[in-house]
């Protein structure tokens, strides 16, 4: 099949910056943080929030930490308006937030803007309009003076009705170049620096200038030679905050957004999840724990992130995907055996030195960059089990959700068990499913052999037998055994071989508590070797009475090789 080449598309052009800085820097702190959920996540749902929502999803960002919140586009309809009013008129804004305004550079759109913030203790009025050459030519039929011309009239205003405020009202200013991603950067530097010219910003009283990538069109590493660019140029830069707002159309905002604050950026703007228009905004859960992940404090608190979610998806009606980083159901979810076995050694390594719910140790778990404690996950989630799953997993979830820790040499056996279930019914196996396979596969087996009732005494002279009778079931009949050992172990197989049941030998026996207190129960685990062909099996019980338990294990595992 002969290929075409391909004219419709074309590659961005490189940006000249021979000597970029950006590569060689690390992040060291958190940026200033600003959620635009009840902006640009509320435009983009198919049902945009009533007011008692965004209310909910306001508290909701106040409680993770957000000091500066863009609450809406006040002046586009009443709704927006209304909110803002009731946030103000109710004193819901805590003293240490500011609530940002979004608002086309129009005039009469600015004029309803002021009036909807009138009161608010600290305000961010959030002005912009398009820049790039394809909103110029198609959009508004405007040369490149035109469009800078609406930015700077528009900051005249802002800058005009701001003096009238009253002094208790603390108003800061946002400006973004829209489309900055593909509009010329000479003619951003531009326009930025108009719109500077008109606010004369300094040190103590800087401007935002936000840079937004509206549509994410080429690969992280061109953004953040954009962001240092600009930072580069910027003739007052210590008198401005450099703000980026990055969208996700290539799937990577993150990785813009992180290059972009190596470049230079100060504050970064997004929405929980990453919701918005399109394939949607920068996700700041994903930013800010990847930043947690490698020792920086975010500065915002998602200890509890399932709440998070679920106060998100209520109020927004969107779903976080199952694999949605951090916040998915699945994302800490192992189905492959060799995963799950290097979880539950990272795991088991962890509490063997007294570790596993500290906090000055090194997390250091196979698989899991995050200990998944720290945002409010469970660990019995951590380890799934399909048919991909393996014997370490397996193990895993009876270990930590029943107490139940199988030997080593047994996970391969219980494993196959328990995958093989997995693959006949082709679905996940749920921890109960697990628990109720072990306890069908060992516990209850009953057939050939039953052990009944029995009697031990143990002799105390130098010899130290133990002597049993005991009164079994094989098959349909019932018999009365006897024999010596020197244990009750022994001594029962002693009895068996009498009997001529005895088609075996004992391999390994272990036995381990699995609950506290006086009614503590434990579990018991036998193996045992086939005479004739030498396979082996193993066998369990779980007894209050140890000895009791000692002997169904071995009817368990004697069962399990005559079936």
């Amino acid at each position: 099949m002969q290929k075409h080449p391909i004219t419709k598309y074309k590659s961005y052009p490189s940006i000249q910056l021979p000597d970029r800085r950006w590569p060689d820097k690390t992040i060291e702190a958190a940026p200033r943080w600003c959620s635009v959920d009840l902006r640009d996540g509320n435009q983009a749902l198919p049902v945009p929030m009533t007011i008692d929502e965004k209310l909910e999803l306001f508290d909701l960002l106040v409680q993770v930490g957000f000091k500066e919140i863009e609450i809406g586009f006040p002046s586009a309809s009443d709704t927006e308006f209304n909110f803002a009013r009731r946030l103000i008129d109710e004193n819901r804004i805590p003293a240490d937030v500011s609530v940002q305004v979004l608002v086309q550079c129009r005039e009469h759109l600015i004029r309803r803007t002021f009036e909807a913030i009138h009161g608010a203790p600290s305000a961010i009025v959030h002005f912009y309009n398009s820049v790039n050459p394809l909103q110029r030519r198609i959009t508004f039929n405007k040369s490149s003076e035109e469009i800078k011309a609406i930015a700077v009239e528009g900051a005249q205003l802002v800058r005009t009705l701001a003096k009238e405020v009253p002094s208790t009202q603390k108003i800061r200013f946002e400006y973004s170049p829209e489309s900055f991603s593909d509009t010329e950067l000479e003619f951003s530097l531009d326009v930025c620096e108009a719109v500077c010219d008109v606010f004369q910003p300094t040190p103590e009283n800087p401007i935002i200038l936000n840079l937004p990538a509206t549509v994410e069109l080429f690969t992280p590493n061109l953004h953040a030679d954009q962001i240092e660019w600009m930072c580069r140029n910027l003739s007052r830069r210590n008198s401005v905050i450099v703000s980026l707002h990055t969208h996700n159309d290539r799937g990577t905002g993150v990785a813009a957004t992180e290059l972009g604050i190596l470049a230079g950026a100060d504050r970064v703007e997004g929405t929980l999840f990453g919701n918005g228009e399109r394939t949607g905004n920068l996700d700041i859960v994903t930013v800010a724990l990847n930043m947690y992940t490698q020792g920086i404090d975010p500065q915002l608190n998602f200890s509890d992130i399932g709440h998070i979610r679920a106060v998100y998806e209520r109020c927004t009606r969107m779903d976080v995907h199952d694999r949605h980083p951090y916040g998915g159901d699945l994302v800490f979810t192992a189905f492959s055996g060799s995963h799950q076995d290097a979880i539950k050694k990272g795991m088991d390594a962890r509490a063997a030195t007294g570790d596993r719910d500290s906090d000055s140790h090194p997390w250091e778990v196979p698989y899991l960059p995050i200990d998944p404690a720290d945002i409010g996950r469970s660990y019995q989630a951590i380890i799934r089990i399909n048919s991909q799953s393996g014997k370490g997993g397996v193990a895993y979830i009876l270990e930590r959700a029943y107490g139940i820790e199988m030997p080593k040499l047994m996970h391969p056996e219980f494993g196959t068990v328990a995958t093989s279930i997995a693959d006949d019914h082709s679905a996940e196996l749920t921890g109960a499913q697990i628990r109720e396979a072990f306890t069908q596969e060992y516990l209850k087996r009953t057939n050939p052999l039953e052990l009944l009732d029995y009697d031990i005494t143990r002799d105390h002279s130098e010899k130290h037998f133990t002597s049993i009778t005991a009164q079994i079931k094989n098959e349909s009949t019932t018999l009365t055994i006897n024999g010596q050992g020197n244990g009750p172990i022994a001594a029962f197989v002693n009895a068996l071989d009498n009997a001529g049941l005895k088609s075996f030998q004992v391999l390994d026996y272990s036995q381990k508590a699995i609950s506290k207190g006086s009614a503590a129960e434990a579990v018991s685990f036998i193996q045992i070797e086939r005479s004739d062909d030498q396979q082996r099996f193993w066998g369990a019980s779980i007894d209050a009475n140890v000895e009791f338990g000692s002997l169904l294990a071995l009817v368990s595992a004697y069962n399990r090789s005559q079936s």
